[in-house]
C-alpha cells in the first residue's frame, strides 16, 4: 500500500506479488480452443449456482436424519454470507487493483471498472466456505464441493479476474471463517431440540 502526493491512499498493485504468473496463464488461455475458454468463462460466472444446490441437497437430507443435522445444513449458507462480508472488509482495506489493469492485458473476463477491488477473490472465499461447510453436513458432498472450489479458484485466475495470491487468500477467509462457525456452533447441541420445538420445526425435522 503506498500513497500518494496528497496522502490519499491509492490502490495496492499485487503484480509485484505473482504478476509474472497471471500474466503467463493469461496468455495460456489466450492460446487454449475456444471452446475451453467458454467452458471456464461459464463455470466462473454461474459455478457459484452448484454450491447454492449442494447445501439445500445436504439441508434436505439431513432433515431426515434429525434436528442436529438440520441445524449444521442450515449454518453452512449463513457461513458462506459471514465470509463474503469479511472477504469483502478485506477487499476494502487492501484495495488491490484487478490484474487486467495493474498488467495491461487482455483477459476473458472484462475489465471491471476502477475500485472493483482483486484482494481477496470474493468468488473463490464463497467457494471455500460452503465446501468446507458440506464437509460438516456430508463427507460425500463437501469433497465434491472441495474439488469444485479448487476449480473455482482456477478459473477466476484462468478468465484473469485475479492473481494467483487473490485466490488462495479467499480460500483462507472462506475456510477460516467456516470451519470457526461450524465448531462454534458443535458446542451448542441443545440449540438444535430448542428450535426444533418452536414453529421453525419444519425446517428441522422432515414430516413422518
Amino acid at each position: 500500500m503506498t500513497t500518494g502526493p496528497t496522502d490519499t491512499i491509492v490502490a495496492f498493485d499485487g503484480a509485484s506479488v505473482d504478476g509474472s504468473l497471471s500474466t503467463d496463464v493469461v496468455r495460456l488461455a489466450r492460446r487454449t480452443p475456444g471452446w475451453l475458454d467458454s467452458a471456464v468463462s461459464y463455470w466462473s460466472t454461474y459455478g457459484l449456482l452448484l454450491f447454492a444446490v449442494l447445501m439445500a441437497v445436504g439441508w434436505w437430507r439431513a432433515r431426515r436424519i434429525g434436528a442436529e443435522a438440520a441445524l449444521t445444513s442450515l449454518a453452512a449458507p449463513v457461513l458462506v454470507v459471514a465470509a463474503f462480508a469479511m472477504d469483502s472488509l478485506v477487499k476494502s482495506v487492501v484495495r488491490e487493483d484487478r490484474p487486467c489493469q495493474s498488467l495491461h492485458l487482455a483477459t476473458l473476463e472484462g475489465c471491471p471498472a476502477p475500485g472493483d477491488w482483486s484482494f481477496p477473490s470474493n468468488h473463490a472465499a464463497l467457494a471455500a466456505a460452503a465446501a468446507t461447510a458440506l464437509w460438516f453436513v456430508s463427507r460425500r458432498l463437501g469433497a465434491f464441493a472441495t474439488v469444485a472450489a479448487l476449480a473455482m479458484a482456477a478459473s477466476r485466475v484462468w478468465v484473469g479476474a485475479h492473481y494467483p495470491h487473490d485466490v488462495a487468500a479467499g480460500i483462507a477467509v472462506g475456510t477460516t471463517v467456516a470451519l470457526l462457525g461450524m465448531l462454534v456452533l458443535r458446542r451448542r447441541p441443545a440449540l438444535a431440540g430448542r428450535l426444533a420445538a418452536s414453529r421453525l420445526r419444519p425446517l428441522f425435522l422432515a414430516a413422518s
